[in-house]
Parts: structure tokens; C-alpha cells; sequence
């Protein structure tokens, strides 16, 4: 079997693109800009690198001796300067590619309108005409809308259909598009991999069906159990839909807005010279549906949280699979097994080292609904595993001296995960708080908005108020003294 490099792992398809491959007997290599989120995923058997297509030598490492290399990169959420991106990865991945002799490159790209079409589905477009123009073959693929847990565009209608019963539409709505489910789309992904005969031409890759975007969400809804009334307003424009969703959806604004922005036009494929090469009967959309919500129960629990983890919320259907999210973080010229002495000892009689009265009512009015409130305390006053109970949280990922994972179990309209992460080097060392919500229907996202305002001073306060505590911890002991521990 051949050497099969994917750039762009991490991402949606990447991530679920890397196991199929590792089932079709190839040998993986997964690369991302980040090695850490590939850490994650907890693939066994596959190299991982750490590389960025906007630097050309940093890409040599992951393609020596590949014999196909998959590109799933695009600048969709970069800015305003994400066409000229998409153009330099592009034409730098071409480059290094052919200078270490890989076989082929297969790159996944979008539908193309009839028209004119955005700046993203252009720039989608253009990137597979500057792979082209290097030595290497290439067979791109474009697909349609990917329904599948994670894919963003399935998670902005889930969202739509539970966050809201009643949707003012505008007539983007009766656009039309062609859903390909996840499963068909990683299956000719594969293939084509074992197809010579697709070097080096281009393929649409489609569901079997032509479906508007009111009929997508009126299927989802039915699917789920739900009745969901849509009022077309036809004077409501694209770019000022990406705006509303902002609110109505957990999907990150910068990969919504593309999205949306696309919806204007119909994205329909001339042509399925693909089923001739690689016949395969097609999921149909409410199959799909069904497939990607099953899929979310079968999905392990990671070791920590990723973007997406819906695993950690009881893998209920109507959790966001994106989060609203509060991070904070803060640098200090102090040890970074000091700064994990403080989180680990984080609860119960030591507190949340700031705002505890804040905590307190927290856990009060968690009490007075049902809830466990703050009276499990926790098991050792500092000692921490996989399992424990702190306050109204459980441990869920313990990295000792690196990372702290807690998930909540006090009643909420959605899913809660709170998160310490510690980095250092050889000045300093940082602690990075992270508190991600899935919200639940409109209730979950009324209740974050709700707290939205007393966020930052509930997460940076704390951050700040564990670091110093680790200072002061690191003082004391060179002088000597017994650490401070909270009572």
C-alpha cells in the first residue's frame, strides 16, 4: 500500500479522512500546523508532523518518500487576505511536492456555481489550478455540502433547528445544493487513491439528491423529532445573515460567514463522471442524518477537549457541536510544576481563587434546582484522577503537569467543559483557562449570553489569581517556608 501524507488532519475532514486510510491499510502521515491537536486524536500507527504551507521548507520533512499526498488546506477563515494565502500555499505545496518526487497530489475542493460565485468558492477553485501548475498530477475533487458531525455546514442547520422553532428566512433558503454524506465522500477519497486512472482530472462528488436549504432543514428537524416553521423575508441579504447566525449558532463566525455568504447561489454539478470510474450506491440525506448522529455515540472519548467534543456533553443530538468559549491567559516567570500544584489543588476547601462567593451562589442555586450544588467537595485535598469529583465538577483528562480537564455535572441548558492548560519554556511559563459551553436550545444560549458580561472577570481572575499563587508558592518555599494552601 502507499505512503499517504494529509495536510490538514486536524481539520474536519483530515481528522475523519486519517482513520479510513489507517482501514485501507495505507501508511498515514498526519500534519497539521499544530502537533499538539494531532497528539489529540490519539491515532495509533500514524507519524505526525508539525508543518505550515506558508512555509515551503517546513513541508519537505512530512513528503519524503510519500507516494500521494492529500491537500485539504484552505484560508477560509484568515481574513480579508485569504485568497492570496490559499494562492502561496498552494503553489509552495506544488513546489515541494515535486521536489521530493511524490506520486500525486488529490485535493478537495467545493461546487462551483454557474456564475461568478464568492471570493471563498473561487479562491477553492483557483487553489486547484495552482497545483496544477506544478509536475505533479492532480486529481481534485469537489464536493457539495458534507453532512457528518463536525462538518460546519450540517452544524449551522442542527443549530438552526434547535435553537429555533420560529426562523425569519431570507430567500437564500431556495438556493439549492447537493449533500454528499461524510461516508461517500471519505470513500472517494480513498479510492481514488487506489485509481490511477483519476491522476490528473477533476471530479464532482455529490449526493444523490437536489435538496433546497429549507428542504435540509425541514428533513433535519423531521429527523430529530422536531416541527420548525420558516417565514421567508426576502429583503434579509446573505452577508446580514452571517451576522444573526452569529447569535443563533455556535459555529465559529469566521467559518459561518463563508458559508452563508455562498448561499446565494445554487451549487449543482453538471456532471458525475465519477460514479462511471467508481460506481457506489449514495447515502441520501436523511440517511446521512441518521448516520452522523449514531456516529456521535460511537465516538471514544479523547484525553482532553478538542474543538467539536461532543462526547464530553452525553452525546446529546442537540448540543451544539461547536462551543461558545472564554479563554484567558496569563505569562509568569515561574515554574510550571508551581503553577500545577495550584490547579491540581483547585475546589472544595482550597476554592476557585477568585470570585468565590460567585461560586458559592452558583452551587446555591444549582441546589435549590436539583443539582449537586458544592457539597461533593472533592477526594484528596490536592491529589487528582481521572473519575473525581470536585465541587460540581468531574474530572474527565488529567495530563499531570501539563493539562486539567473537568466537565460539569451541575444543571445547565447545555454542556459545560472547564479547562487549565500550563506551557513553558525556559523564561516563563503560562496557564491558559479555557471554559467552552455547548449550548442547548435557545435556553442554552439565552444562559451563556446571560453570563457572557461576568465571564472575564470569573476566568481571567482566576487565572491570575492561580499564577500568583504559584509565585507565591515558589517564594515561600526558597525561603524556606511551608506553601500556601487555601482553608
Amino acid at each position: 500500500m502507499s505512503v499517504v501524507t494529509v495536510f490538514g488532519a486536524s481539520g474536519y475532514v483530515g481528522s475523519n479522512l486519517v482513520p479510513e486510510l489507517i482501514a485501507a491499510g495505507h501508511s498515514v502521515r498526519a500534519v497539521a500546523r499544530s502537533r499538539e491537536i494531532l497528539n489529540a486524536r490519539e491515532w495509533r500507527g500514524v507519524e505526525l508532523y508539525e508543518a505550515d504551507v506558508l512555509d515551503k521548507e517546513s513541508l519537505h520533512e512530512s513528503l519524503t518518500d510519500c507516494d500521494i499526498a492529500i491537500y485539504l488546506i484552505h484560508s477560509m477563515g484568515a481574513g480579508k487576505n485569504f485568497e492570496h494565502l490559499d494562492r502561496v500555499a498552494a503553489d509552495n505545496f506544488s513546489k515541494a511536492a515535486a521536489d521530493n518526487h511524490v506520486s500525486r497530489i488529490i485535493y478537495l475542493g467545493g461546487i462551483q456555481p454557474s456564475d461568478e460565485g464568492t471570493p471563498h468558492l473561487r479562491s477553492r477553485a483557483e487553489t486547484g489550478e495552482f497545483l496544477r501548475r506544478g509536475s505533479v498530477p492532480v486529481t481534485e475533487l469537489r464536493a457539495g455540502m458534507v453532512v457528518g458531525a463536525g462538518s460546519a455546514a450540517f452544524e449551522v442547520i442542527r443549530d438552526i433547528v434547535y435553537h429555533l422553532p420560529v426562523m425569519i428566512t431570507p430567500k437564500w433558503v431556495n438556493s439549492r445544493s447537493q449533500p454528499i454524506a461524510l461516508d461517500d465522500l471519505l470513500w472517494y477519497l480513498v479510492k481514488v487513491i487506489e485509481t490511477p486512472e483519476t491522476a490528473g482530472n477533476t471530479y464532482n462528488v455529490i449526493g444523490p439528491e437536489v435538496l433546497k436549504y429549507k428542504e435540509l432543514i425541514h428533513q433535519f428537524a423531521e429527523s430529530v423529532g422536531l416541527k420548525r416553521h420558516l417565514i421567508p423575508v426576502p429583503v434579509i441579504s446573505p452577508r446580514l445573515s452571517s451576522y444573526w447566525l452569529d447569535l443563533v449558532t455556535a459555529v465559529p463566525a469566521n467559518v459561518a460567514r463563508p458559508l452563508i455568504d455562498g448561499l446565494k447561489h445554487d451549487l449543482i454539478a453538471d456532471e458525475t463522471d465519477i460514479q462511471r470510474i467508481l460506481p457506489r450506491e449514495l447515502t441520501s440525506y436523511k440517511d446521512a442524518i441518521h448516520k452522523a448522529l449514531e456516529g456521535e455515540k460511537l465516538t471514544e472519548m479523547p484525553a482532553r477537549w478538542t474543538e467539536g467534543a461532543i462526547h464530553f456533553g452525553g452525546f446529546h443530538p442537540e448540543y451544539s457541536f461547536y462551543s461558545k468559549k472564554e479563554i484567558a491567559k496569563v505569562y509568569a516567570t515561574v515554574r510550571a510544576d508551581s503553577i500545577w500544584s495550584v490547579v491540581q489543588a483547585v475546589g472544595a476547601n482550597n476554592g476557585w481563587y477568585a470570585l468565590n462567593w460567585l461560586w458559592q451562589l452558583r452551587g446555591i442555586l444549582d441546589r435549590l434546582i436539583g443539582g449537586v450544588g458544592m457539597r461533593r467537595g472533592r477526594r484528596h485535598p490536592s491529589a487528582i484522577r481521572v473519575g473525581d469529583a470536585i465541587d460540581f465538577w468531574r474530572v474527565v483528562a488529567v495530563e499531570p503537569g501539563r493539562r486539567l480537564t473537568l466537565l460539569a455535572e451541575m444543571k445547565l441548558p447545555g454542556s459545560a467543559v472547564l479547562e487549565f492548560g500550563i506551557d513553558s519554556n525556559s523564561d516563563e511559563s503560562s496557564l491558559t483557562t479555557s471554559a467552552y459551553f455547548h449550548p442547548a436550545g435557545v435556553f442554552g444560549l439565552l444562559y451563556w449570553y446571560i453570563l457572557t458580561p461576568i465571564h472575564p472577570a470569573i476566568f481571567r481572575g482566576m487565572t491570575q489569581a492561580i499564577v500568583r499563587q504559584a509565585v507565591a508558592n515558589e517564594i515561600a518555599t526558597d525561603q524556606g517556608k511551608i506553601p500556601f494552601a487555601r482553608k
